[in-house]
């Protein structure tokens, strides 16, 4: 499908599938840092390194919950985008 012929719901879901897989790696870098943090922390504050490591630790927990609270927005937005199937009920619905 071409950028042209995509309708808003697809963006939608393009920018939701590339913020997920954002947040997967955000948030093993946090934990990786982190964990080293932990190890080394002393010797990080021996070499004057700590408080840059520390900013570095907040800003990246702050970008992954900025990326979560955009997947939670998208989300909510797509909903209100899916197509409705032709008989007027939304895509994936049963007839009962």
């Amino acid at each position: 499908m071409s950028t042209d012929t995509k309708t808003p719901f697809d963006h939608v879901n393009d920018t939701l599938t590339q913020l997920k897989e954002m947040r997967h790696y955000s948030k093993g870098n946090v934990e990786r840092l982190s964990t080293q943090w932990l190890l080394f922390d002393g010797e990080l504050r021996k070499l004057k390194q700590a408080e840059r490591i520390e900013d570095l630790m907040v800003r990246a927990g702050e970008l992954h919950d900025a990326i979560e609270a955009e997947i939670s927005e998208l989300e909510e937005l797509s909903v209100t985008l899916k197509p409705a199937a032709e008989d007027g009920a939304p895509v994936g619905a049963t007839k009962h």
